[in-house]
This record gives C-alpha cells, structure tokens and sequence, in this order.
C-alpha cells in the first residue's frame, strides 16, 4: 500500500492504494473525512464493486459462474495500481484489473479505474471507470462510501452537536427506505419514512434504527449535510446514480453519505447477480463512467 496526495490551492486529498480509498479531504489544513478511528469503524470511504452490500449468505450465480463476495465486492480489498497522475498535481488515477483471487470471487474480466480530481477550490470528483475486457456481457453495481466528520470543521467552534446538523435537499419530497434486516439484506415489504414532503431532515440517531437508510431517486440526484448553527458541512453531487446510502455506526461522530448505482439484495430477489435491482449489464468491451462530486462547505 503507498498513499498518493493531490492538492490544488488550500485544498487537498490523499488515496490509499489498498482499495484505492480516499483517507484524507481536508481545506486549508481542516479535515472533513472521517479518520477511521477503529472504536467506531476502522475505515474511510471504501470503494465499492462490483456489488453494493451483501448477497445473500455471500453468494449469487451468474452466466459466467458461482459468485462468492463480502459485502461490497471485491475492490476494497485489493491492491490499486497508479495508472497516471495529473501533471499539477491535481488528480489521480488508480487501476484494479482481474487476477486469479478475484476471478474466484466473481469469475469475470473486467479493468477498473478510479479517479480522484480536485475539481474546484472546495470540490472533488470521484469517477468510476468500468471496461468489460471480457467476452461475455459484465454484471455489476458500483458506489462510493465517504464517512465526513460530524461536527464538521467549524461546527464544534459554533457549540454544534450531532443533532445541529440537517440534510437539505432540492425541494420536499417523500422518502421510504426498505429496512436492513438478518444477513444485511434489504426488505422491500418493511419500510420506513424518515422524511415525507419536506426538503428537510434532521440528523438524528433515530435515522439510523434500521442501518442505513436506503434513498430511491433523490431529486435532482443532490444533498447538503450543514450544520444549523455554522452553516459548514457537505454538499454531494451524485448524477447517474438512482440510490443514496446513508449511514452511521452508533454513537460515532460520523455521517457516510453513499452514492450507489445499486444496493444490497432484496429479500423478494432470487440469487441471480443479472437479476439485482439497479445492476448494471455492460457488453464486451465496452466501458461504463459515473462521477460524483464532493464540495466542502
């Protein structure tokens, strides 16, 4: 593993090789990525592919085979290699191909790069590049995990809590979540409703009774986390993907907020990976790009 850092005025970040993870996102010296700290979750911002979540019992089937993965899939724990580095600085792009290992777990040829580009004085993209370098069609989902300090910088300075901060969205709307139950699976037949025709959500423990809240097409494929008192936080751009994770482990001074093409299996799903909801089938050789964006508030 090596760590890469890219910067661009006050603003910089650093990558991991190991699962090509972004582990630092910090403005004029003042980090917002969660640090990892292992009390509560010993990670920063996982890269997910080529499954969001949990199959059930960890294993589906597939045209090309058995699959047999973790939650989330196999490239957060692998070794990226850097495939190119921007001439300023500015961005990076890691490179994860098939090998041996991951064919065992999910037995298709597939190149998987990621970038990471500072793309303003507060922003960063995250892209995801999927090539089908084999020759049968390539069945996957992809998805970001960036955790964010809560208080943010400057909220701790303004007296902020957890519950100061809220999510803002771009006009009211109703959302209802499927619950995570036994074997982080997601139950489309029990839901919940954290937030009904309001653009409005305060932050609260309670979001999280049920794991992760799962949003289906936000609008306008945006959200704001800010603090009500300092007016800092995130803001995160998310086209191209129709699902949003948004997740906290108990007790921890963190919100991940989870761009996501797909989700963990439904309970009403079989275990056939071209069946999952929201999978992505992409032909021989061709290529599949998703960005999101990360402004800092």
């Amino acid at each position: 593993m090596s760590i890469t850092t890219i910067s661009r005025g006050g603003l910089t970040s650093s990558i991991d090789s190991m699962g090509a993870q972004l582990c630092s996102l910090a403005l004029d010296g003042k980090e917002y990525l969660w640090q990892a700290d292992p009390a509560f979750w010993g990670k920063h911002a996982p890269v997910l592919f080529p499954i969001v979540g949990n199959l059930r019992n960890d294993e589906a089937t597939s045209v090309a085979g058995p699959c047999h993965m973790g939650r989330h899939g196999v490239a957060r724990i692998n070794e990226h290699a850097i495939a190119q580095i921007a001439d300023d600085g500015s961005s990076v792009t890691f490179e994860l191909t098939d090998t041996a290992e991951t064919l065992e777990a999910y037995p298709y040829r597939f190149k998987l790069n990621m970038t990471y580009a500072l793309t303003g004085p507060a922003s960063l993209t995250q892209t995801f590049t999927v090539t089908n370098t084999g020759d049968v069609d390539l069945p996957f989902s992809v998805g970001g995990h960036p955790a964010f300090n809560i208080p943010a910088p400057g909220g701790a300075e303004a007296g902020e809590v957890f519950e100061d901060y809220e999510f803002r969205f771009a006009e009211p709307w109703t959302a209802t979540c499927p619950k995570i139950v036994a074997g982080g699976l997601a139950d489309p037949t029990d839901t919940f409703t954290p937030l009904e025709q309001s653009d409005t959500l305060q932050l609260t423990r309670d979001c999280f009774a049920y794991d992760t809240m799962v949003l289906d097409h936000v609008p306008a494929n945006t959200v704001s986390l800010v603090g009500t008192k300092s007016g800092h936080g995130i803001k995160v751009d998310f086209p191209g993907f129709d699902f949003l994770g948004v997740w906290s482990a108990p007790g921890a001074p963190f919100v991940a907020i989870e761009p996501w093409t797909g989700h963990a299996t439904l309970t009403t799903e079989d275990d056939v990976l071209e069946h999952k909801e929201g999978i992505t089938i992409l032909p021989p050789g061709a290529i599949d790009e998703r960005s999101f964006t990360i402004t800092l508030l």
